[in-house]
């Protein structure tokens, strides 16, 4: 029987401490993840002094867990993986000094990985990826359409000009007075309310697979403005609403034209508004009236882990992609 190729694999790129191994690129031994949620939740958002200190406090007993859940050990393993970027730079170099100390103790290779890869691959994780496909990238801090046309090669035809979708759902969500994190609770108001604000879409020029989104924040907080100003009281499920309608609108039919211009038949999503309930229905609905295959992770493998981080990592050492020991984190990378 041939051996399988097992990659530790390491995230900390905001405020998720991961550690996974992955068997092949697509079998999940662990997936070890500890959320600081709770931790920043006073605060309204993410602090990044308070999640690299936890990074720090947690990463040994992650990296434990995995192996231990997974049933392996260091021996076994054939290299090492970690997020090098984007994110949060003291978060980013607590992973990466974890992996590079793991490589170098035990002489495994050190894989670099980029995040937004990472969450491109989840797809891999649950589903067969088929070339050439579309990715739609949806998180907190990225919008973007990448074109794959094999293993490993992105090409970004599409992204944010402004505020990624995520952060737009977090800043909507403090308007109308909803906990952090804004998006989930965002999700859930907008199933009870209907689209009465008639929020503007915002398409750009007529060619552009671009988004933008500051537009659409300020239209909602302008209302909720307004509104107050005449003494009348905003519903706050049918803000939720219309937001998300407005947002879910443009996602899909930027992505499903990008499909068509593209000539390709699988669009996969990726990030975590990838578990957005609106968007999913909505993209579910699209690409069955188009004959597009749509791949969606299942919501735990939407957010960030570093089962996804392994996913890429197989790819890159099957083509030698190995780093040394001066290997840093960077807070802005380019796919």
């Amino acid at each position: 029987m041939t051996k399988q190729t097992l990659i530790l694999a390491v995230e900390t790129s905001c405020d998720e401490t991961s550690v996974s191994v992955i068997a092949d690129g697509h079998n999940i031994l662990s997936n070890s993840v500890l959320s600081q949620i709770e931790s920043h939740k006073r605060f309204g958002g993410v602090v990044p002094e308070v999640a690299s200190r936890h990074h720090v406090e947690n990463m040994t007993l992650m990296i434990e867990d995995a192996l231990q859940t997974a049933q392996v050990t260091m021996d076994d393993i054939d290299a090492v993986a970690v997020t090098q970027g984007p994110g949060l730079i003291g978060a980013l170099l607590v992973g990466v000094n974890a992996a590079k100390a793991l490589a170098f103790a035990h002489n495994k290779p050190l894989i670099p990985v980029h995040h937004i890869a990472g969450h491109i691959y989840a797809n891999q994780l649950t589903n067969e990826l088929k070339f050439p496909l579309m990715a739609l990238i949806v998180s907190g801090g990225h919008t973007e359409l990448v074109l794959m046309r094999d293993h490993l090669d992105f090409e970004v035809i599409g992204e944010t000009r402004d505020d990624a979708v995520g952060e737009a759902y977090d800043k909507v969500a403090r308007t109308i007075g909803l906990p952090y994190p804004g998006g989930p609770h965002v999700d859930k108001l907008a199933a009870q309310g209907s689209d009465t604000y008639d929020f503007p879409r915002v398409w750009l020029e007529p060619d552009s697979f671009d988004f933008s989104f500051s537009g659409l924040k300020s239209a909602v907080i302008n209302k909720l403005h307004n509104l107050k100003q005449k003494g009348e009281t905003p519903i706050p499920e049918n803000v939720a609403t219309s937001f998300q309608s407005s947002v879910v609108e443009v996602l899909v039919g930027k992505a499903i034209r990008a499909c068509e211009i593209y000539n390709v038949k699988q669009l996969i999503v990726a990030g975590g508004v990838a578990s957005n309930r609106g968007l999913r229905a909505e993209l579910e609905r699209a690409t069955q009236s188009k004959g597009i295959t749509l791949s969606i992770p299942e919501p735990k493998l939407c957010t960030d882990n570093a089962a996804m981080i392994g996913a890429v990592a197989y790819h890159l050492y099957q083509q030698g992609v190995f780093a040394d020991m001066s290997l840093n984190g960077k807070s802005n990378m380019f796919l």
